[in-house]
């Protein structure tokens, strides 16, 4: 497991991304005693359709003031966010060593590092006491984690009695084999896929009860077509995921889109309640 981890965090590796996004807020001619979350929200959203869909998932929960983890925070945004927004107090959690140094930086950057922390750390083996969070909050994490049962019961173990797990996530879609490079993956080494179905059993097994689901393949098909018109016209953006993925970002963002629309694939958000 140590270096399945490993190879995750090389894949994911992009060194000195926080002075990289430094400097292409220079040339956006950007104040940085004045950088707002807006500011850096191309990149620090590392999931179909970044922030937009980080707001719709936290308006369907009362987030208010909680106690939140979120696992495979990445650069910290949906963290950010739900401190801001909500009031929350945010724990993100990441494999990367750099990922989390960057989500540190930029947290101070944009003044919110007094309601947010993070951490290095492994999902399926949270650094947490038992019951320490009201909400769980995980975003394209699952597909680079074997252990699902493991995985789950570590969401029940640190949340409170009656705790929200909110999830948005890429799920198989039928038994078509997956080609790679994808965002998460360059091969299917690295990439564990399953079904929604199956999550739905572990959690059930694990005694949550589910409040909603919202099929969300075809926003994500939509903005990625919308994406790939702008880039066409326009090239990658000073401040996009391009930052995070290089010259890697159009072959794995169109094969995600061609598997997404040809169904091999589907995007899913939703909520859960321990009972």
């Amino acid at each position: 497991m140590k270096n399945l981890n490993q190879n995750i965090e090389k894949h994911y590796l992009k060194e000195r991304l926080f002075e990289d996004i430094i400097t292409r807020l220079k040339e956006m001619e950007v104040d940085l005693d004045s950088v707002t979350r807006s500011d850096i929200a191309g990149v620090d959203e590392f999931h179909v359709r970044g922030a937009e869909v980080s707001k719709e998932l936290a308006k369907e929960a009362d987030l208010n003031g909680l106690e939140v983890l979120d696992i495979g925070c990445g650069l910290g945004g949906p963290c950010r966010m739900l401190a801001d927004d909500y009031n929350c107090n945010v724990t993100g959690i990441d494999l990367s060593h750099e990922y989390i140094r960057t989500a540190r930086a930029l947290s101070k950057l944009v003044k919110l590092d007094h309601k947010t922390k993070f951490l290095v750390g492994d999902a399926a083996n949270l650094p947490f006491d038992d019951g320490s969070f009201d909400a769980v909050w995980t975003q394209h994490a699952q597909m680079n984690i074997p252990e699902k049962k493991k995985f789950y019961s570590e969401i029940k173990r640190v949340l409170r009695h009656r705790g929200l797990f909110l999830y948005y996530d890429i799920f198989k879609n039928n038994d078509d084999i997956v080609e790679y490079p994808m965002p998460w993956a360059s091969s299917a080494a690295h990439s564990f896929l399953f079904k929604t179905n199956q999550m739905n059993e572990i959690l059930n097994e694990l005694g949550f009860k589910q409040l909603s689901t919202k099929n969300q393949t075809k926003a994500g098909t939509a903005f990625f077509e919308a994406l790939v018109i702008r880039l066409k016209e326009f090239g990658p953006p000073k401040m996009g995921l391009n930052v995070l993925m290089g010259q890697s970002t159009k072959p794995k963002l169109l094969n995600l889109l061609g598997h997404l629309k040809s169904g091999a694939l589907m995007l899913e958000s939703g909520i859960y309640k321990i009972e």
